[in-house]
């Protein structure tokens, strides 16, 4: 059995992942250089995220496109809500499954507004 490296996106989790990317249409005119695949792309970033390496340092070797080219499909895929509908997903079917245990989930209150306030400090003498 071949042991897959952390970065490399699994068919299943792509099934997944793959509708929830925005499709780009290539333009008819001037189409310019071949859009690269959105899988590798993916594992570019993962790639980056799982080593810590910086953008510019994404080996070309690998497959996966350069960094800046990884960068900015993070980045667009960011501004699509990619990632949260991803996140919602995987939630969602984790629950399904019941492999959730929402007795150990906590809300962080630094996050929600407090519409009507705190209780006013007293007055600095």
């Amino acid at each position: 059995m071949v042991q897959r490296r952390p970065w490399e996106v699994e068919d299943g989790l792509w099934e997944l992942v793959e509708p929830l990317l925005p499709t780009v249409e290539r333009r008819f005119r001037h189409p310019g250089r071949r859009r690269l695949d959105d899988r590798k792309v993916l594992c570019g970033i993962l790639f980056v995220l799982y080593t810590g390496i910086p953008w510019e340092f994404l080996p070309q070797e690998m497959g996966y496109g350069s960094g800046m080219t990884c960068w900015r499909r993070l980045r667009d895929w960011h501004g699509a809500g990619v990632w949260q509908r991803l996140h919602e997903l995987l939630l969602a079917e984790l629950n399904a499954a019941g492999l959730i245990d929402w007795s150990r989930a906590a809300v962080d209150g630094s996050h929600i507004r407090a519409l009507k306030g705190g209780p006013k400090p007293a007055r600095a003498r």
